[in-house]
């Protein structure tokens, strides 16, 4: 599912990245030590964590992008490192619980 559709589906805004990435997979997870442990490449990041250590997770765990929840907003700093490394990133209002449900779904299965 490329990330243009998944925007659809949860409200979500793209703040950095190409609408057409694709992802495979879901993981929710506020522990990037979990991530590491978990997840695979290619997958979708849900998470209300907005710091800069979640760019740096998801350029280690080869992720295809990261999807912040509850409106929160990366700062500034955080978006200059997701385009330096090319790390989508997008924002929705909506709840982890409601994003997960919504793109499993549709099709999108978890990690």
């Amino acid at each position: 599912m490329n990330l243009q559709k998944i925007c659809e589906l949860v409200e979500a805004e793209i703040l950095t990245g190409n609408p057409q990435d694709s992802v495979e997979r879901i993981m929710a997870s506020d522990l990037m030590s979990d991530v590491l442990a978990f997840c695979c490449s290619g997958a979708l990041l849900v998470t209300g964590l907005t710091n800069q250590q979640t760019v740096r997770t998801a350029e280690v765990a080869d992720l295809s992008a990261v999807l912040f929840t509850r409106g929160k907003r990366p700062s500034e700093e955080t978006l200059r490192l997701a385009r330096s490394r090319q790390i989508p990133l997008l924002r929705t209002e909506l709840s982890v619980f409601k994003v997960c449900g919504l793109l499993y779904s549709q099709g999108l299965s978890g990690i």
